[in-house]
């Protein structure tokens, strides 16, 4: 029997790095799939829970945020764009245009766990970071987080009811809640086994190297 890996992946689908982390872990896990099962959980993070609809243009932002030039902004975005590329995610040529609120998806994130499976949720997640990042398309659009669910297999129509209420709010508050008090402040951030942290956008080498020396140890 093969031993089990857990990765909880602590992000937030309005976060580029997350998408990189992503891509990057998904090949390590591809490399060592015959040796090790994974159980992959998608982890609630927003890094701007306080945005209002709809949402701000995505240059100020960053540079509102972080202190940056323009110029130190498209450098930078033009940065992510190659590591993006290199993960497996085609980021739009122009880069996103706004920053949207992203608490609706990350109750479909919820959802997908709960009411289908895991691979769903990963499914899911990659969706709507290429709804995001590739396509830059408008977050608040409900039609937008349907399209992805739509790409993902899910159901149209459940997921249509729970962005029309509240469903999952508790729970998704619950899990960021839970997060922030244990200290994660910024994302991606990795948690192996419950006992081991990553953090950052790691190489699919550095995922790699930290689940052989788990396996080892199993």
């Amino acid at each position: 029997m093969k031993p089990i890996i857990k990765i909880d992946y602590v992000s937030d689908i309005a976060c580029p790095w997350c998408a990189v982390g992503f891509g990057n872990l998904n090949k390590a896990i591809a490399q060592l799939s015959d040796t090790v099962d994974f159980e992959v959980h998608f982890r609630p993070f927003e890094l701007n829970p306080n945005m209002p609809k709809g949402g701000q243009d995505a240059i100020e932002h960053l540079i509102e945020k972080y202190d940056l030039t323009i110029e130190q902004v498209k450098a930078n975005q033009s940065n992510i764009r190659a590591k993006a590329l290199e993960a497996g995610f085609e980021f739009h040529a122009e880069g996103r245009k706004r920053v949207y609120n992203t608490f609706d998806a990350h109750r479909l994130l919820y959802w997908a766990a709960k009411e289908y499976d895991l691979q769903k949720q990963a499914a899911l997640k990659k969706e709507l970071l290429v709804t995001y990042f590739c396509l830059a398309v408008n977050l608040d659009d409900q039609k937008n987080l349907l399209d992805a669910v739509i790409r993902a297999g899910l159901d149209h129509q459940r997921a249509q009811e729970i962005l029309g209420g509240d469903t999952f709010t508790n729970e998704v508050r619950g899990e960021e809640l839970a997060y922030t008090n244990a200290g994660i402040h910024s994302v991606p951030t990795i948690i192996l086994n419950d006992q081991y942290l990553l953090q950052g956008a790691q190489p699919a080498e550095s995922f790699t190297n930290a689940f052989e020396q788990l396996i080892q140890k199993t």
